[in-house]
């Protein structure tokens, strides 16, 4: 069975242009990204996947592998599949250009978890610890069974306690946060154009939704390992000082 890992990275971002060539301790954000993929030992190969010819030679320039993805892409599930067809692999991984922290350990994880072929699709969760987190919409939750399938991910902490206030959710429960890291089956990103978006996917504007309206099975791992997402300059400062401090490898809860 062969795994490979695939970094889409737009350049121009619309929220932080730019952002995966920002400096952090002297290399571009999406070096730290790929060189952290890069340990993790079950994976075939990492490649970058981007609409930019800079991002292409810088990516070649350090012995990274890329490939030009037409600038139209929507998401970077779509950038994925539009380039399928280039990949030589059984299961593909989508990891975020913009996580610098990105744990070689949990995509080991989920390598191991590709292995047992049993799911459509398979992703991280990670066990919530305050109230911030659980209330904040931009923190995705997860409600899963108890072999671990995903059954929904929403903005709003999931499941509602009825008989308990809020500031007591987590002590009566288990409350699960989602790491936007995914591995797909081939035939998953092969027949992706034929996912339209459903209305769930609309509503929460959650591209993982649209597998679960169609009837795939979504596997999580539990995983204690956590990443910094660098959505805007502030987040970014956050992880340079992080990343100065020197033992940042494996930034856990």
């Amino acid at each position: 069975m062969k795994i490979i890992a695939v970094i889409p990275a737009r350049l121009q971002s619309t929220r932080f242009p730019r952002k995966i060539l920002a400096d952090i301790q002297g290399k571009p954000m999406l070096w730290h990204v790929w060189n952290r993929t890069k340990k993790a030992k079950d994976l075939y190969d990492v490649f970058v996947a981007t609409d930019s010819d800079e991002v292409f030679s810088i990516v070649t320039e350090w012995g990274g592998k890329a490939i030009m993805t037409n600038p139209e892409c929507a998401s970077g599930t779509e950038r994925i599949a539009s380039i399928i067809d280039q990949l030589d692999a059984d299961w593909v991984f989508n990891v975020q250009g913009d996580e610098p922290f990105i744990s070689f350990n949990m995509i080991d994880q989920m390598v191991h978890e590709c292995q047992q072929d049993k799911a459509d699709l398979i992703t991280a969760v990670y066990p919530l610890s305050n109230n911030d987190d659980l209330l904040n919409p931009n923190i995705v939750k997860v409600v899963r069974t108890k072999n671990g399938l995903a059954l929904y991910f929403s903005r709003s902490p999931i499941p509602y306690a009825r008989d308990t206030s809020p500031d007591g959710w987590l002590q009566n429960g288990v409350y699960w946060g989602h790491i936007g890291i995914y591995a797909y089956r081939r035939e998953i990103l092969t027949h992706y154009n034929d996912l339209l978006p459903g209305s769930l996917e609309a509503v929460e504007k959650l591209e993982q939704l649209r597998f679960l309206e169609a009837g795939m099975q979504f596997q999580t791992i539990v995983t204690q390992y956590r990443s910094i997402a660098v959505d805007t300059p502030a987040d970014l400062e956050v992880v340079r000082k992080l990343a100065a401090q020197g033992d940042y490898y494996e930034y856990s809860t």
